[in-house]
């Protein structure tokens, strides 16, 4: 299958199917512009130096991942304000992740299927990759700190039993902390949760402002009941949704247990096929305010109409 387009843009390359039907990407022919190995070791978000790194996701109007794009075809703004990208990168790099896997009682028949999905999308991490596992159900558990070998993290999920209520914000926040010992530059945590919370003792505010401050993207797959929710799986998908949009990650809405596999996997490749901009800031004011960030995207002409997913903001440091 090859995206036809006007005669002089056949530098363009053809669709690239990568690892079966929810991963597929979209090449855009020119090379990615690399950083220097010691740039790519330190391309993460980080408020305390000069140089604020932002990881991007970019999809065309099917959800296919798009690579190749150029620095040029990328602008940053920053509370309005355009910056100058400083450095850009298009390629994988080392992983750390947290996963956040809900064992709570409604989990109870959806327990099969939210494993499996978990599992599949360990399959997607390199042997560079790290991760740990977070459980919750009346309270959060870290069953597994970080790791390596990945079949610990799976034997644990293997033994978890379902039972108890929903305290999903206290496990994210468990995870935020946890992620500060992660040694990777590249940090996401995957939430996998049946619905809202019921149980926590942090709200909702607290762990949007915990997220906007950490360096790490938040991605969500969300099994809710349609047919009879409960007040929290009703209010779930919106809550899930602030929390990955704040970070430049993505919440998916499950209603079919069997398409979990397929969902985990699409978020393990999305997070194999980022690029990370860079830029140093215009307004270097270390007043602690939040700095609002927006990645435009201004593709070559003939390509498909694309969407970008990037991160909302950062707080400029303190004096």
């Amino acid at each position: 299958m090859r995206l036809r387009l006007a005669g002089s843009l056949r530098v363009f390359a053809a669709l690239l199917v990568i690892v079966g039907r929810s991963n597929t990407s979209v090449a855009a022919g020119s090379k990615s512009q690399s950083g220097t190995p010691d740039e790519q070791s330190a391309a993460r978000f980080n408020a305390a130096t000069t140089l604020v790194l932002i990881p991007a996701n970019v999809t065309d109007s099917l959800n296919r991942f798009v690579l190749g794009l150029r620095k040029e075809d990328f602008h940053v703004f920053e509370d309005g304000e355009e910056q100058t990208i400083a450095h850009f990168s298009g390629e994988d790099a080392p992983l750390s992740l947290g996963l956040v896997f809900d064992c709570s009682g409604s989990m109870d028949d959806k327990l099969r299927t939210s494993r499996q999905a978990a599992l599949q999308f360990l399959k997607t991490m390199n042997a560079q990759d790290e991760a740990f596992l977070v459980e919750f159900s009346n309270t959060a558990q870290l069953e597994v700190e970080f790791t390596s070998k990945l079949e610990q993290i799976q034997d644990k999920l293997t033994a978890l039993q379902p039972g108890g209520l929903t305290a999903m914000i206290d496990a994210a926040q468990m995870a935020l902390h946890e992620m500060k010992k992660a040694k990777n530059p590249r940090k996401a945590i995957l939430i996998i949760s049946d619905g809202g919370d019921n149980h926590s003792r942090y709200t909702e505010n607290e762990i949007k402002s915990l997220v906007k401050e950490a360096d790490v993207m938040v991605y969500a797959i969300g099994i809710y009941d349609r047919s009879f929710p409960t007040e929290e799986e009703r209010l779930g998908p919106e809550l899930l949704g602030e929390i990955a949009e704040l970070t430049g990650g993505r919440a998916f809405t499950v209603e079919n247990p069997n398409d979990l596999a397929d969902v985990a996997t699409k978020i393990g490749v999305e997070l194999r096929n980022q690029y990370v901009l860079g830029y140093r800031p215009s307004k270097i004011d270390r007043d602690g305010k939040w700095r609002k960030i927006k990645v435009k995207l201004l593709p070559p002409k003939g390509l498909p109409p694309l969407r970008v997913y990037a991160r909302t903001g950062y707080y400029a440091p303190e004096e």
